[in-house]
């Protein structure tokens, strides 16, 4: 970690491929023992970012400090990466394979050996040590993976679509991992394109769309900058107020509630008013803040 506190900095990072720019003067901070979410749709430029943070692709312009300092080979050791595409062996066995990822990275063969046993352990693995990689599910190579990046304990781990292959329970069980890992001060980079995980998990965010950075900060702050223009509402009756333009912008189901969306400048104690009026029996009626979902879809819509 930095003296500021700042693990990772990126100071107007550009990368062009031909005449196709991929990432075009992106600058953030990545703050120590946070989870840090860069997120955007489907090549928005993302991977691209991360390529150039563990110094696979060089940028072509702009700087990229880890822990305080200019990134270069000496600090790829500290750094965890975990890629969206699988680089396991297929026809090795897993322990075998763990045992040589962790040596690669400078562990002795029983520290090795000692780490991925605790870990296949810990991600319900086991019984799969001596398993061929082409033996394994999709969601259980993923694991393996994952084992690989971490087995070093590394400062920083970045993680690029994580979650990709994995059962809703393997998926939380995944979640409870990563939280354990920020719980120790590591600090984590998770890229995705799903809102609802980044929701979940990230203290802060970067949201980039065709190679630019739309927005940055705490999910806190993101999310009160957008206001509370949406209403959680249960109600019997009293539709007319929700079909009057000049009080309801959008009206979502989301199971037994709604979830209604103010139009510019209207009062929600108005709607409810109006609600009662009309006959309404409501059981629910809340201000909520806007999703990460919903911002996502607005600012990328808005740059489309």
């Amino acid at each position: 970690m930095s003296e500021n506190g700042v693990t990772l900095a990126l100071t107007r990072v550009s990368k062009k491929f031909g005449e196709f720019v991929a990432v075009d003067e992106l600058s953030l901070e990545v703050r120590a023992g946070r989870i840090f979410g860069l997120i955007g749709p489907n090549g928005a430029g993302k991977t691209t970012t991360i390529r150039m943070i563990v110094n696979i692709l060089a940028p072509d312009s702009g700087r990229i400090e880890l822990f305080g300092q200019q990134m270069s080979e000496r600090l790829q050791d500290r750094i965890g990466y975990l890629p969206e595409e699988r680089g396991l062996y297929k026809k090795m066995r897993v322990g075998d394979q763990l045992r040589y990822f962790g040596e690669l990275k400078g562990l002795t063969r029983r520290e090795a050996e000692t780490r991925l046993d605790r870990w296949l352990e810990r991600l319900k693995l086991s019984e799969w040590k001596t398993h061929k990689t082409d033996e394994l599910s999709k969601g259980m190579q993923q694991k393996i993976q994952f084992i690989a990046t971490v087995m070093h304990e590394p400062d920083l781990l970045i993680l690029d679509e994580v979650f990709s292959g994995l059962d809703p329970v393997n998926a939380e069980l995944m979640k409870d991992v990563l939280l354990e890992l920020k719980a120790e001060r590591r600090t984590i980079i998770f890229s995705t394109h799903m809102m609802s995980q980044a929701e979940q998990l990230c203290d802060d965010i970067c949201l980039i769309n065709r190679s630019r950075k739309v927005l940055e900060g705490s999910l806190r702050e993101v999310k009160s900058g957008f206001g509370r223009r949406a209403v959680a509402l249960r109600a019997e009756g009293g539709d007319g107020a929700l079909r009057d333009a000049r009080l309801v912008a959008g009206v979502k189901p989301y199971g037994d509630y709604l979830e209604v969306v103010l139009a510019e400048g209207a009062d929600a104690q108005e709607l409810l008013r109006r609600l009662v009026e009309g006959g309404a029996r409501v059981t629910r009626f809340e201000q909520v803040e806007p999703s990460l979902h919903d911002i996502f879809l607005q600012q990328v819509g808005e740059g489309a």
